[in-house]
């Protein structure tokens, strides 16, 4: 019998919440901003349709075991609720399935962690098969070991925000029933991952180029992927307003196709489970031959951003690729903000919605995916070895010297590495 999931359609109220933080020792040892973060915190839980009713900080040495926060902390949440008339508690960090129960009970409100949050986001803006498959992973495999601490909070307050994607029923069905769904789901995402490899050894055997987009989430990587191809994709100011990989084929300004592919936003705090479900596509980024990093030039903590995706790069273990850093939304910074951008070779300033930096773009990424000039002489009665050429890449000139003709060429990354050996020895 095939094994499905159920959604759970249940009407609900609309979140009305209080949004939490605790600064620790622990937090100010790890160098996240707790003011950045919460800031952050309101824009993701308005991206799930929150309204956010106001913000609650708290210093304290130490997470409480039994209430995140300190228990007068929990009374001061209380009495905010009851005078906002809130119905959720959203908090910047993960809770345990015992603190979420002890939380609900005592204040009687819905309370959700960042994590849950971030993938109730993912589960609204899934839409292929295979990133419905990934957030429903990442789901489950958070919710497994809460599972004790969940039960009266979706039986009491029905679906809507912290539980999209595996519903009602399927998240109060036993552990084993559960972590079965999690094998399954796991084996498909198995297959994505053989699909993925054999695409991309088609793609090294003809020699195709693939340059990847990485960056911050809401960096603005689709628009520029809509500007690049004119690929029809979902451009919104948002917070990952892209979940589903995208690939198109750019053409350069010598003619050369590419393969640019877009990827999901990257975020602090970006929930593990959620990074190894989507390793599959995530993995693209690894098989790039050259990473466009994606920077909203005019963020307030665009120092704070590169790094953490810098960070994950390294996870993923893409961290030395050739990366090229694209300093976007230049149009959005005051003068003194762009001073301090650099401007280099490895270094843009641009605007997706600029022909003119398009094009410095696209030339840009033809040198970068260019190698040197390299001179041939061939047999001018080596028809074949000529024809080879133009597959190594741009024949710049030809002369005629005798019985031979002397080539030279622009090599391509790529295709150059594939059949540069055949001329090896034609070589000048």
């Amino acid at each position: 019998m095939q094994n499905t999931t159920t959604y759970d359609t249940t009407p609900e109220e609309n979140p009305r919440a209080i949004l939490v933080s605790l600064v620790t020792d622990e937090v100010k040892r790890s160098g996240i901003d707790p003011v950045y973060s919460l800031e952050e915190l309101v824009a993701l839980a308005e991206t799930a349709g929150v309204q956010v009713l106001t913000t609650l900080t708290q210093n304290k040495e130490k997470k409480d075991t039994k209430w995140f926060i300190g228990k007068g902390k929990v009374q001061e949440l209380k009495m905010l609720a009851d005078e906002l008339g809130a119905n959720t508690a959203i908090f910047d960090q993960e809770l345990s399935g015992a603190q979420v129960r002890n939380l609900e009970q005592e204040l009687d409100l819905k309370i959700i962690d960042r994590t849950q949050l971030i993938l109730d986001i993912f589960a609204q803006r899934a839409k292929t098969r295979e990133g419905i498959i990934q957030v429903e992973l990442a789901q489950l495999s958070y919710l497994l070991p809460r599972l004790a601490g969940q039960g009266g909070n979706l039986s009491r307050l029905g679906g809507g925000l912290g539980s999209r994607g595996p519903g009602e029923t399927k998240l109060e069905t036993d552990r084993r029933h559960i972590r079965g769904r999690i094998d399954e789901l796991r084996r498909q995402i198995g297959e994505v991952e053989k699909h993925r490899t054999l695409q991309r050894q088609r793609r090294k055997k003809s020699g195709t180029v693939q340059v990847a987009l990485v960056g911050y989430t809401n960096a603005g990587k689709s628009t520029l992927l809509r500007q690049l191809t004119n690929a029809d994709v979902y451009v919104q100011n948002q917070l990952f307003a892209t979940l589903d990989p995208t690939s198109r084929m750019l053409e350069l300004p010598g003619g050369r196709e590419i393969i640019l592919t877009d990827t999901v936003g990257f975020i602090q705090n970006l929930p593990h489970n959620l990074i190894a479900a989507f390793r599959a596509t995530l993995e693209e980024v690894n098989e790039a031959d050259l990473v466009l990093h994606v920077v909203d030039a005019s963020a307030a903590m665009l120092d704070d951003q590169m790094r953490v995706v810098d960070r994950i790069l390294e996870e993923l273990g893409a961290g030395g690729k050739p990366q090229i850093r694209l300093y976007n939304k230049k149009d959005l910074c005051t003068p003194e903000q762009l001073e301090l951008l650099p401007e280099d070779e490895s270094n843009l300033r641009i605007s997706a919605y600029s022909e003119t930096d398009m094009e410095r773009l696209l030339n840009r990424l033809q040198d970068e995916l260019t190698g040197g000039t390299v001179s041939y002489r061939i047999p001018a009665s080596r028809g074949d070895l000529s024809a080879q050429l133009y597959k190594l890449g741009e024949v710049v000139s030809q002369e005629f010297e005798e019985e031979d003709v002397v080539y030279e060429v622009r090599l391509h990354k790529g295709e150059s590495e594939k059949y540069e050996y055949l001329l090896e020895e034609y070589k000048i």
